[in-house]
């Protein structure tokens, strides 16, 4: 399978993680719990992501020669990639053990037991922004 096709799986797969993380923790019932995330960590890791996502298409998709498609764009997508990787990674911690007089006890995630379907996606958003990064400066894309 060639480098392109990989940055293209890579970015699509990228882009469910942005939406999935929205609608997972976009929904408030009042109550907080341990899973919730303040809203500015969900803002920044969707407005971003979304940013990311379309930055990086005209950047894969326009002729490297062209304004859209110049190398600055590049180097912009791939530094809101990396936010949205790093906030990511902090709405994670959210799932780390906490302890004290008023911790509350890990609860179970609606989608999967526990934290899983995050660390995979989160960490698959590291390493997928890593090979972006990769692929660009080696002039893969």
């Amino acid at each position: 399978m060639s480098s392109q096709v990989v940055v293209y799986v890579l970015t699509a797969l990228a882009a469910v993680v942005v939406v999935l993380t929205r609608v997972r923790l976009g929904r408030a019932d009042g109550a907080a719990r341990r899973i919730d995330v303040g809203r500015r960590w969900l803002a920044v890791h969707t407005g971003a992501g979304a940013l990311a996502l379309v930055l990086w298409l005209v950047f894969l998709v326009a002729p490297g020669d062209t304004a859209l498609g110049g190398s600055l764009l590049g180097v912009v997508a791939l530094g809101l990639w990396w936010v949205v990787a790093l906030v990511g990674l902090l709405i994670l911690a959210r799932w780390l053990p906490s302890k004290g007089k008023h911790a509350q006890a890990g609860t179970e995630d609606t989608w999967s037991t526990g934290p899983g379907l995050s660390v995979l996606a989160h960490g698959g958003m590291v390493v997928g922004v890593a090979v972006f990064t990769w692929a660009y400066w080696s002039a893969v894309v």
